[in-house]
């Protein structure tokens, strides 16, 4: 006969093990996972002769790359690398494509006079359809086109596991999934592609929660407007040598300011909608290889890039069409953008912006690569998208148009935390299959950015107004 204790007893034993539960959290799961491979480890030493170079030249590689003092170093060494490949390589495809495309333009232009076509015919089909999607294509295609190739290459080499490995324990402690990163990081070459590969995470409420954090990592299309108002009024500040340097350090600070905000987030909604327990990672290192170049441009291009682009145009083209019509309708002496800007001049204000840089946020929700082309064409009401061809002119039209220091600071605040794009959106409600989830998408990080930006407008003129 076993003798269990009293009631008493047996409540106090319960109350005990909950405590060294949520102290501990999954830690009893883990030493069962941890004790399955390490019996595993040693039955495969028993039964497996393996070449002794093989070993200890992948164990010498992974103590390296996922030690606590050289692992970080290194994973941001590598993603940065990556960065600026995909930057600087894009500057010249981007400014062919963009010769190609709006020199086509010219065509239709001739095309649409031969047939005596009337002009608000020209203007929704040409100056703001076509030119919508010459200005996304130009601007989106170049960086995806390798961004794409370069991150899939390191997760065909075996690395992208090791990065898993190295942030583990920091989305462990949001209450998330290492595998997050990986989601992560994707995010940073497109939003939409980063949403599909929240795939890989196998629980449920982990995966929602890297669905609606994925916004907050920078895609290449945010990076255009980041770039050119870092670097008018953060790195023009400093002598032409050190510009460059400069404006890598101000994106390095928003990229890190987006990562802390996904932690951050992350926890908050792990302990409020998505309550849950952290699941065990059980995260196979695997070895590294060769990579397979068709197999890498076939995933990089044709799965991810293709795709994405595909969305983005399907987008694109319609709103390209309504800016033009928003910026050539008047009432009375004034475009039907120009009426909505100061409608939102107010709330705008609030947050350190004006109605027109609102605006074009808001117009530019179906791809982030339009939202400055827009900015300019609302400010000097050209009635169409444009763009100059230096950051002289455009630093000019900026300050005359009332900007300073605070609203470029807000206006990159705004850029890096808003609201997802259109792309983003559609591809949430698809892999969600929720339009909750899908508002909820948009609502998280639009409502952080207005709370930010409005805080660190108060305290600017409190401090310095």
């Amino acid at each position: 006969m076993i003798t269990y204790g009293s009631k008493k007893q047996l409540e106090e034993l319960k109350k005990e093990a909950e405590k060294i539960r949520l102290s501990k959290g999954n830690i009893i799961g883990d030493t069962i996972v941890s004790d399955i491979f390490n019996n595993a480890e040693k039955l495969a030493h028993k039964v497996v002769r393996q070449g002794s170079y093989s070993v200890n030249w992948t164990t010498k590689t992974d103590n390296i790359l996922t030690s606590k003092i050289l692992g970080y170093p290194i994973m941001l060494l590598l993603l940065s690398t990556v960065f600026w490949i995909t930057i600087t390589g894009a500057n010249m495809p981007s400014e062919i494509i963009a010769t190609v495309l709006f020199g086509f333009q010219d065509v239709l232009t001739r095309w649409f006079i031969m047939i005596d076509a009337p002009n608000w015919l020209h203007g929704v089909l040409v100056l703001g359809l076509y030119r919508a999607l010459a200005w996304v294509v130009s601007v989106m295609l170049p960086p995806m086109a390798i961004f794409f190739p370069l991150f899939t290459l390191l997760e065909d080499l075996g690395y992208l596991p090791r990065v898993a490995f190295n942030l583990d324990h920091l989305f462990r402690k949001a209450n998330a999934c290492g595998k997050q990163s990986l989601t992560m990081c994707m995010g940073f070459g497109c939003n939409a592609a980063g949403v599909v590969s929240c795939r890989i995470i196998d629980s449920p409420r982990e995966k929602l929660i890297a669905i609606l954090t994925n916004n907050f990592v920078p895609c290449n299309g945010r990076f255009p407007t980041l770039i050119a108002i870092g670097t008018i009024f953060g790195a023009g500040a400093v002598s032409q040598g050190y510009q460059s340097l400069a404006i890598a350090g101000i994106i390095t600070i928003l990229i890190l300011l987006g990562v802390g905000t996904t932690f951050l987030v992350s926890w908050v909604l792990s302990r409020t909608i998505l309550r849950g327990e952290t699941s065990s990672m059980v995260l196979e290192l695997p070895p590294y290889r060769r990579p397979k170049i068709g197999s890498v441009i076939y995933r990089s291009i044709i799965d991810r890039t293709i795709f994405v682009l595909r969305r983005a145009i399907l987008v694109a083209a319609p709103a390209g069409a309504i800016t033009w019509m928003l910026g050539n309708i008047f009432i009375v002496d004034l475009s039907l953008i120009g009426h909505v800007a100061h409608f939102l001049h107010p709330i705008a204000h609030s947050i350190g912006l004006d109605g027109f840089i609102l605006m074009a946020f808001i117009l530019g929700l179906p791809a982030n690569e339009i939202i400055l082309p827009i900015l300019i064409m609302s400010y000097i009401s050209s009635g169409h998208m444009l763009e100059f061809d230096n950051l002289v002119d455009l630093r000019n039209l900026l300050v005359d148009n009332g900007w300073t220091w605070l609203t470029a600071v807000n206006t990159m605040l705004f850029s890096l935390l808003h609201w997802p794009c259109a792309t983003s959106l559609l591809t949430i409600l698809k892999e969600t299959g929720s339009k909750k989830w899908t508002i909820m998408a948009f609502i998280i990080p639009t409502t952080i950015a207005f709370t930010l930006c409005f805080i660190v407008t108060q305290i600017a003129h409190f401090l310095f107004i």
